[in-house]
């Protein structure tokens, strides 16, 4: 096997090694039972512990509120833009919604065919380089909900604290959940697809308020249904057993490295590091204003466009992989989720000092 290279790739992204080192023994051979792990019944006494752990192991690192379930869910996040309208919206409803990058504006667009959308904030015009501050925006007062995405993968961007109202709040945290500490009480519902700061693709996480089960309209469809679903233990139709099993790893690992606590103290760092690299020079330019900026996500630019290129490629050249930025605003970017090492950044900050010298402006 090749040396691993360093992963800033944006997602599928970077897992601990340590777990995919117990994956692969347990894809083949899962707990000596002679049965791989991806083909043992989900119904099975093997599995159920696997799921049950992945639970109580998010309850305990996020401090889940007993009156909250846990779903573990497939069609990704995006499926979350319309099922969230769909099971707390109805005819002449009203939701309000923040406008901060490319995964708002596809969840505003669906919850458009369920309700009365009000967009209180937009960030567009400015290339979605920041977040608002408390008082840039004004919820309705008849607004069933606040939307909003805590972090933004592709623009580099992060709301510092998270949005407060009288209104219920609900957040993707695809890509920063369990990144920092949060009170979940504050929310009636998180979501998160796994591939980012979780696991791999094809589970999605569901932490909803137990009250809102019951607001489901009687037409929406049975699978779509968060009620469903919580009533079956996730388990109403075969659930993505292989994504489940890599996440309830990837919880264990977390908890060894001290939690949340913990892992924002990492986070913290590695992104302080990145970010004074950047700064310390007008050869880089971060796209994200200062307030507003990712521990996750970090997209900058150089001064060209054939810069960037020949940046990307030789970093690759040596080992760090993924740093192309997103094809809606080009230049670079470096995902430093949870399982990222802080030797990668260590490298990345090393191989920016020498590029910069070899290729002046």
């Amino acid at each position: 096997m090749p040396e691993r290279v360093y992963n800033f790739s944006p997602g599928p992204a970077t897992l601990p090694y340590e777990v995919l080192q117990q994956a692969a023994k347990d894809i083949v051979n899962f707990q000596d039972s002679g049965i791989g792990l991806i083909e043992i019944s989900h119904r099975s006494k093997q599995f159920m512990a696997v799921i049950e752990e992945a639970e109580q192991l998010l309850r305990e690192l996020m401090d889940i509120p007993a009156n909250y379930k846990v779903l573990f869910l497939q069609g990704g996040a995006s499926s979350q833009f319309f099922m969230i309208p769909m099971n707390l919206l109805g005819d002449g409803k009203k939701a309000t919604y923040l406008n901060t990058g490319v995964w708002s504006k596809k969840a505003i667009k669906e919850a458009n065919q369920f309700g009365q959308i009000e967009i209180a904030y937009s960030s567009e015009e400015a290339k979605f380089n920041r977040v608002p501050a408390p008082g840039e925006y004004v919820v309705a007062d008849d607004s069933e909900y606040l939307y909003f995405v805590s972090n933004n993968t592709i623009y580099g961007t992060q709301f510092p604290e998270m949005p407060k109202s009288e209104k219920m709040l609900i957040a993707d945290m695809s890509s920063d959940i369990l990144s920092r500490k949060l009170d979940v009480s504050k929310f009636g519902l998180i979501f998160a697809g796994a591939q980012k700061n979780l696991g791999p693709a094809g589970v999605t996480l569901v932490i909803i308020r137990e009250d809102l089960l019951e607001r489901t309209p009687k037409n929406v469809p049975t699978m779509l249904s968060y009620k469903t679903h919580a009533d079956n233990g996730s388990m109403f139709n075969t659930p993505p057993t292989f994504s489940i099993y890599i996440v309830a790893q990837v919880l264990k690992w977390l908890k060894a490295q001290g939690g949340v606590d913990g892992m924002e103290k990492i986070n913290r760092e590695k992104a302080e590091m990145l970010y004074n690299a950047i700064d310390s020079t007008d050869y880089y330019r971060g796209h994200a204003e200062p307030g507003s900026r990712s521990m996750m996500n970090v997209s900058f630019n150089l001064p060209t466009a054939d810069l960037e290129k020949k940046f990307i490629a030789e970093a690759a050249a040596v080992g760090l992989d993924g740093l192309k930025g997103h094809r809606s605003i080009g230049g670079c970017r470096a995902s430093i989720y949870n399982a990222f090492p802080r030797e990668g950044v260590v490298k990345l900050v090393e191989f920016m000092k020498e590029f910069q010298a070899k290729n002046p402006a």
